[in-house]
């Protein structure tokens, strides 16, 4: 299939998920995450969820990081389709922006260099681990500036499709994907 169907296609499904249900499946999501080897790192890159968009709420996701006394960098979108990454503190103080995404106002910015792994929020993957966001390339410029050995761990409530037929040569492949059910590694 190719990306403008995925989009359509596992949209739909996510708003048809109960508010219970994306709570329950984000808690299993971030209890599967427990079993990757990606632990020992210090930088963890992780975005917070759209609730109007049904995303994965990635608040248990960050209880754990936080658990494990870990560095969480947080992205702030740029009208030029980049993101400037801050590093969650006491003091972040965290606003909508005008697509809903809860983001840092400001804060102490962490280059891309620095990130160990980043989680990455997703609509649709395949069975090579070829992703599908919104479509506006946030994370492809970003993923594009981190270190080649970046551990890219994308989130999903859905099994993987066969394949994604319309994928660019920009387009950067994720490492694993996390569903309620399992872990798939690519």
């Amino acid at each position: 299939m190719i990306k403008k169907e995925l989009r359509a296609k596992y949209s739909k499904q996510r708003e048809n998920l109960s508010a219970i249900q994306v709570s329950d499946k984000s808690l299993e999501i971030a209890n599967q995450l427990l079993e990757l080897p990606i632990w020992k790192f210090t930088y963890y890159h992780i975005f917070l969820s759209i609730v109007e968009k049904k995303e994965i709420d990635t608040s248990y996701i960050l209880a754990i990081l936080q658990g494990k006394d870990k560095n969480v960098i947080l992205p702030k979108m740029n009208s030029d389709t980049s993101l400037t990454n801050f590093l969650l503190t006491d003091n972040t103080r965290i606003k909508k922006n005008n697509f809903n995404v809860p983001e840092p106002i400001d804060g102490i910015e962490i280059s891309p260099l620095k990130i160990d792994v980043v989680f990455i929020p997703l609509l649709a993957y395949d069975k090579i681990g070829n992703r599908i966001g919104y479509g506006k390339g946030f994370y492809d410029q970003f993923l594009a500036k981190c270190r080649p050995d970046i551990i890219k761990v994308g989130l999903s409530f859905f099994e993987p499709e066969a394949e994604i037929t319309d994928v660019y040569t920009e387009d950067i492949p994720l490492n694993y994907c996390v569903t309620p059910q399992k872990i798939f590694q690519f």
